[in-house]
């Protein structure tokens, strides 16, 4: 999860660094524009937004007017034609000297007349990337070394008319290196990344981005730029920096109560006493308090709304549990009548609580999350920064991403903690969606608070070889870290959900352990993350029977499409130089191709090259969707069992939901937002209502899954199907029977071998599908069971499958017909941005429909022309 915070004012971080993916877990409150102001005095922003910069490197070699801020000095470059697109081929090499240069932003401005007159005037570098010594008319007036800390610099000495700002970036992998040569004590690893990563070293010992620096599944791109807001803040008296607001509900009294707490720069000689008044209209509460802030950069307010228990309050619910309802508040500040502040934000009532209790029948804990007093079994992925450059995350792609997860059936994101602080409307869109996350504490979507990224594994298994003698020392500074400090802040700062030191974790018994279990990947306690690429993916018996996973995964490669935006012919083969210089999993094309020929044939006879190109990330993406297919199944059909002291799974995240560029990688949305099959295939084993199945001593066994808060009467219909014909040989329905509400339970098991002699079949020539009938009419996806692997099937016949296509609407309809069952079927459109309704499938009829909707205009002829659609069989 991403360590999302960022101080409340401009400080040094400490110089003590952190391990590989150790994360500084503070807590960022919501910047409010607002300024104490009146008939007698009325303060000023002034924006240095824009494209009114000039950017220059350390030899003066390189020079560039018309610079847009916020953004980056790659952006720059591409944009005025310096540098091609990054991501093409190898310019993650090619463009290394960018990174290794020092760059200067500068540019001059113009104040309004008499500036004496104001009291107070801020530099206001709400992100700095990184390290950088900010000028004003050629006086420094402050530094930075944190990527996510907001920067306020007093600057009322300095400010004149007209004016003259110079922001001179230092690279952050020269100032790593320096760090780390003055760090003596001990060493701090890992210093470098494993060179299938092509990274950068010591980078553990700045307050960056940790991705930009590469990752498994990223570049390294370690940028340097003003990449928010910068502006001039001109005041008189106070000014109020930072508004935001907790709800508690206290279950003894039965009432919700809000803690508002707001932030104040106050320049005044003397306390300002006031009056705070607190207001929600819609729920007819307001209530006025006496406040006095102290002369000082950070005088805090903090004050307590009671609601009346008789007030009717709609909560916050996750999507598919309820409505997303929030509330307008309004603070107002008024001194002596004459100055105040009128400021608005979103209250949202909820509570959350993270179960920890013993389990009958089992040792441990019990792990999950209650929302409302309901437990949810989360269901979701994992986050990470949608690009390399963060100027191109505009809110269309955000809001992309994210409906993109919803509509999956997805309920819960896991943010990374190698990442950034993603802007607030990433934040505002999860409010809005239902999207359980974490961060900012006013946000209803984020659930829980985690100190680390597997920092407390790592220490427990030694990932980095420590020696015996020393082990010591590393676990005293996880505690002084992770306890001692974060934690301290992040539970005095919020109250409203819980915290955890690391993730993977024991939770409490991690706790009992001093912090850091000797297993912390015990199936008994907490969440476990897992990755194995030997073991064969379809075998449901690997998989830990755990509490809550909250990461496990499976690579593919991205669709043609995709890839040939930043490609050449000439890297258009599976073993190419560009294939294996994307690839950043050690390993990772070879474990592809392994899985692969687990279940399926992988021949190119008679072939070009480029086709066999084409089929075999065609084959990735067939082979990820169904991994973790296997594992999400498991982890959703085991929430309401004990077998052998496992079970009661309670989440299912698997890594990860987006990419950052075109690579392989564990992702279900190539960059872009391009689905992948496993994203459609997300779309049915999320689905709030689901049949599984799975084979266990010979016996097939069927789970009903309902995430619906009633009880179901249903019957299972269940047919098999001979590869070669498009009717079933057998179709059975089971009796009507009960399926309660959120649970997992059997409904049908039979021995294997007697169900195929029952329908004439064997292993090699049949598959069985099923679904769930409420009523006469079938409720939730179909779904399938392979007796075989597709490579042993027998008697499939290639499907020809064709398309046509009509419009209605901004809505295209296509009609496939197949003349035998084809399975995953694929529909590919290229370039044009958009997703279908199904895709992936498994086609068991002659006739089907799908539509494609379209994420910009288009039209009939051009996908005509872009449509291609072919399945399994076509590639041998």
């Amino acid at each position: 999860m991403a360590a999302d915070p960022v101080p409340l004012r401009a400080v040094s971080p400490s110089p003590s660094p952190a391990p590989a993916r150790f994360v500084l877990f503070l807590l960022l409150l919501l910047a409010a524009a607002a300024v104490c102001e009146g008939p007698a005095t009325r303060a000023e922003v002034h924006s240095l937004r824009g494209n009114t910069w000039k950017i220059r490197n350390a030899n003066g070699s390189v020079r560039l007017s018309g610079v847009t801020v916020p953004g980056n000095v790659h952006s720059a470059l591409l944009s005025r034609g310096i540098i091609e697109d990054p991501y093409y081929r190898f310019n993650d090499d090619t463009y290394r000297w960018i990174v290794l240069d020092n760059w200067t932003y500068s540019r001059m401005f113009t104040l309004p007349l008499d500036v004496s007159k104001w009291k107070r005037i801020n530099l206001v570098c709400d992100g700095l990337d990184t390290v950088a010594t900010v000028l004003i008319n050629n006086i420094t007036v402050g530094t930075s070394n944190n990527m996510f800390s907001r920067y306020t610099f007093d600057s009322t000495d300095v400010i004149r008319e007209r004016n003259f700002i110079e922001v001179r970036f230092l690279s952050a992998i020269s100032y790593a290196a320096q760090q780390s040569s003055q760090h003596n004590k001990y060493p701090v690893p890992p210093e470098c990344p494993p060179l299938q990563q092509r990274g950068e070293c010591h980078v553990n010992f700045i307050r960056k981005e940790q991705c930009s620096f590469s990752w498994d599944w990223g570049p390294s791109f370690p940028t340097q730029g003003i990449w928010k807001d910068i502006r001039i803040e001109m005041f008189n008296i106070c000014h109020l920096t930072y508004l935001t607001a907790a709800t508690i509900y206290d279950e003894k009294a039965q009432k919700w109560s809000v803690e508002v707490e707001s932030f104040y720069d106050v320049v005044f000689f003397e306390p300002i006493e006031g009056e705070l008044t607190v207001s929600i209209p819609s729920l007819r509460t307001q209530r006025t308090y006496k406040i006095v802030l102290a002369n000082k950069e950070d005088s805090r307010s903090k004050v307590k709304l009671d609601i009346n228990q008789d007030t009717s309050v709609d909560l916050w619910w996750p999507i598919g549990y309820g409505n997303q309802t929030g509330y307008n508040m309004t603070v107002t500040f008024t001194i002596s009548r004459k100055y105040h502040i009128e400021k608005s934000i979103m209250v949202y009532f909820r509570t959350v609580e993270l179960i920890q209790e013993p389990v009958p029948g089992s040792p441990g804990l019990s792990f999950y999350f209650r929302i409302n007093g309901l437990p949810i079994f989360l269901k979701g992925s994992n986050w990470i920064p949608a690009d390399a450059f963060l100027d191109r995350v505009t809110f269309d792609v955000l809001e992309n991403l994210l409906q993109s997860a919803v509509d999956a059936n997805m309920n819960a994101l896991r943010v990374w903690g190698g990442g950034v602080y993603e802007q607030d409307e990433f934040y505002n869109l999860c409010d809005r969606l239902g999207i359980m996350i974490r961060r900012l504490k006013f946000h209803p979507s984020i659930i829980i608070w985690s100190g680390n990224n597997e920092n407390e594994a790592a220490l427990a298994s030694n990932w980095f070889h420590i020696p015996s003698s020393n082990i010591t020392l590393y676990l005293n500074d996880y505690v002084n870290l992770y306890v001692s400090n974060i934690q301290e802040i992040v539970l005095e700062e919020d109250r409203s959900r819980p915290y955890i030191a690391s993730s993977p974790t024991n939770g409490e018994e991690s706790i009992q352990e001093n912090w850091v279990a000797k297993n912390p990947y015990d199936v008994h306690y907490g969440d476990v993350h897992y990755y194995s690429y030997t073991a064969d993916c379809w075998d449901w018996t690997h998989f830990p029977k755990t509490r809550f996973a909250s990461e496990y995964g499976f690579q593919s490669w991205p669709s043609f499409s995709t890839l040939e935006r930043v490609s050449s012919p000439e890297d258009w083969y599976y073993n190419s130089s560009f294939t294996n210089h994307r690839q950043h999993q050690v390993a990772g094309n070879k474990n592809l191709l392994y899985q692969i020929q687990i279940h399926f044939n992988l021949s190119h006879a008679k072939k070009t090259p480029l086709q066999s190109f084409k089929d075999t990330l065609y084959l990735t993406q067939v082979m990820q969707a169904e991994c973790i297919k296997a594992q999400t199944e498991f982890y959703r059909r085991s929430q309401s069992e004990i077998i052998d002291g496992q079970g009661l799974t309670m989440g299912a995240l698997y890594w990860q939901l987006n990419d950052i560029w075109q690579a392989p990688s564990w992702a279900s949305l190539e960059y872009g937002g391009k689905w992948k099959m496993l994203h459609y295939f997300a779309r049915n084993f999320f689905a709030p209502v689901l049949p599984v199945a799975f084979e266990e001593h010979g016996t097939l066994l069927i789970y009903g899954v309902s995430d619906l808060p009633s009880n179901l009467k249903l019957i299972l219909q269940v047919k098999v199907y001979k590869w070669n014909l498009m009717k079933p040989v057998c179709v059975y329905a089971t009796e009507s029977f009960i399926l309660k509400a959120r649970t997992a339970a059997p409904v049908y098991k039979e021995v294997t071998d007697n169900l195929l002699r029952r329908c004439d079949c064997s292993r090699y020539n049949c598959i069985v599908t099923f679904y769930l009938e409420e009523n006469g009419q079938q409720l939730g996806p179909s779904n399938y069971y392979l007796l075989s692997s597709l490579k042993d099937a027998q008697m499939l016949r290639k499907p020809q499958v064709n398309a046509t296509i009509s419009q209605q609407g901004e809505t295209y309809w296509i009609t496939l017909k197949a003349s035998s069952i084809a399975p995953y079927v694929w529909l590919d459109v290229g370039s044009i941005r958009g997703r279908f309704s199904d895709n992936g499938f498994l086609m068991l009829e002659n006739i089907k429909l799908t539509t494609f909707h379209p994420w910009r205009p288009t039209n009939i002829s051009e996908l005509r022309k872009s449509l291609r659609v072919h399945s399994l069989l076509d590639i041998y």
